[in-house]
């Protein structure tokens, strides 16, 4: 097996966008895509007063994550979870909120560079793409059992792929006889599916299908669409939710929740916002930021990065919560059964 890389997207913009929200000590700081540790490192070593708290569905992610982090000692837990599951997770380490919270959408390059894990196109391995390997159906399970409108519907919503029915058809007519068991069978499809003057544009004629499988397989838009309205009420008045998302559906998820939270809601013509009115987060970036020439050629990956972020101004209205900035913690607690550390 290779050794996988890590190349943290965005380091150095990510870590000026969280530190306002970490200024205290015994601020927690939530890593709801754990990967190799990238982000989380960065923040352990230059904000030593925060507390992290790394979230990851795939167990080698952190098994190698720990490995990476063990010199931090209490100042660092993972903790096997989808990160939907955030605010059970904090619950469970007797957590009240967090100061902030950061997710880094998509496969990681931990789960590309294994070849065995099946997310590479480029690699001829067993079709899995689950990014918890102990759990759900592989997408072999997929290719093999879903309906031609299913396929069709996925291949099309999440790959973004124009010839998602012919694809679809084919792999239906193919599995009759062949049942789909590796990328190289499906890539092979492919090469002779779509049209050749669409194969020369466009990048690699697998990378839209194997896309759009790996986010039906993982459930990612759905895991999403949960997890960024209760990342935002995790945090307390001055934390911050950073997201990094490299798929437009991601990023138009992220962009709608955090018009949502930020929307002032009186009408235009009112001279003036009543109190108990005004919206309890704002945007912090404008838009969504993206890499520079210079990031994109140290990391391909940066390439369709948008990076965005809100801050918590004032309490969530329905529930009670301390203010980040003048609450302090320990730097760590107990940890309950189950959780890895």
């Amino acid at each position: 097996m290779r050794t996988p890389s890590h190349a943290p997207v965005l380091l150095d913009r990510v870590v000026a966008l969280l530190t306002p929200a970490l200024t205290e000590p015994g601020s927690v700081y939530v890593d709801c895509t754990l990967g190799l540790g990238g982000h989380s490192e960065a923040v352990l070593e230059r904000l030593p007063q925060t507390r992290v708290v790394g979230i990851d569905r795939d167990p080698a992610a952190l098994e190698m994550s720990r490995e990476r982090l063990a010199a931090h000692g209490e100042r660092f837990t993972a903790v096997h979870a989808v990160y939907d599951e955030l605010p059970e997770v904090l619950g469970s380490l007797g957590i009240d909120h967090a100061d902030a919270v950061f997710f880094d959408l998509g496969v990681s390059s931990m789960q590309l560079d294994v070849r065995d894990r099946g997310f590479a196109y480029s690699e001829d391995a067993p079709l899995d793409m689950r990014m918890d390997p102990t759990t759900g159906h592989t997408a072999a399970d997929l290719l093999n059992t879903a309906t031609p409108q299913e396929l069709t519907r996925i291949l099309r919503e999440y790959g973004e792929e124009k010839f998602a029915s012919r694809i679809a058809r084919e792999v239906v007519r193919r599995r009759e006889t062949t049942p789909f068991t590796t990328s190289a069978e499906l890539v092979e499809l492919l090469y002779a599916t779509i049209p050749a003057p669409a194969r020369r544009t466009g990048g690699h004629p697998a990378k839209r299908t194997f896309q759009a499988l790996r986010m039906a397989v993982n459930d990612e838009l759905a895991v999403l669409r949960r997890a960024i309205p209760v990342s935002i009420e995790s945090i307390g008045v001055g934390g911050r939710v950073v997201v990094e998302s490299y798929h437009s559906l991601e990023d138009r998820l992220v962009k709608r929740a955090f018009a949502d939270a930020t929307r002032l809601d009186v009408p235009h013509d009112l001279p003036f916002v009543p109190e108990g009115s005004e919206p309890a987060l704002r945007l912090v970036t404008r838009g969504a930021e993206r890499a520079d020439e210079h990031e994109i050629a140290e990391n391909p990956r940066a390439a369709s990065v948008r990076l965005r972020a809100v801050e918590r101004v004032l309490p969530t209205r329905t529930t009670s919560r301390p203010d980040s900035r003048k609450t302090s913690r320990p730097a760590s607690r107990p940890l309950p059964p189950g959780v890895v550390r």
